[in-house]
C-alpha cells in the first residue's frame, strides 16, 4: 500500500522498508521478547515524485536521520504494538514530507524609518544617561 502524502503525491512502497526491532527502555519481560519498535527507511535518493527543491528541504528537515546513501531512517517505539508504531512512523514521515512541500516565503529586505532610527538613538541616549548617573564620582577634596 502506497503512502499518500496529498492529492498529487504518493510514495511507492518500493521506496519504503520496514524493520521490526526490540524497543529500548522499561517494559518488563515483554520488552525482551517482542519486537514492537519500527524502523522505517525511506529511500529519498531514488524518489522521483519530489522536485529537487522539495528534496533539498526534506534533506534539511531530516537532519541526522538522513544517511550518506540518501535514506531517511525513522524509529517509532512510543506504543506497545507493532501496528501502532508502524502507523506512527508512517504518519511522522508523511508530516515531514508535507512540511518539505511548503515553499518558504522569500524575505523582502526593508529599512527602518527615520522616526524608528530616532527613537532607537533617543532610547540609547536615555540608557547611557542612566548608566552615567549611576557611576561613582571620585572625591575631589
Amino acid at each position: 500500500m502506497a503512502l499518500r502524502i496529498n492529492d498529487q503525491i504518493e510514495i511507492d512502497d518500493d521506496l519504503l522498508q520496514e524493520r521490526f526491532v526490540r524497543s529500548s527502555g522499561p517494559g518488563g519481560q515483554n520488552v525482551n521478547k517482542v519486537s514492537t519498535a519500527v524502523e522505517l527507511r525511506f529511500d529519498l535518493a531514488n524518489c522521483t515524485v519530489l522536485f529537487q527543491r522539495q528534496r533539498i528541504r526534506l534533506e534539511r528537515l531530516a537532519g541526522s536521520r538522513l544517511t550518506d546513501e540518501g535514506v531517511i531512517i525513522l524509529r517509532a517505539e512510543r506504543f506497545r504494538t507493532q501496528e501502532r508504531n508502524r502507523a506512527d512512523a508512517r504518519e511522522r514521515l508523511t508530516q515531514m514530507i508535507r512540511t518539505a512541500l511548503i515553499e518558504p516565503k522569500r524575505r523582502i529586505a526593508t529599512r527602518p524609518s527615520r522616526a524608528a532610527k530616532e527613537r532607537r538613538l533617543k532610547a540609547k541616549t536615555r540608557r547611557s544617561d542612566v548608566k552615567r548617573l549611576r557611576q561613582k564620582r571620585p572625591d575631589l577634596s
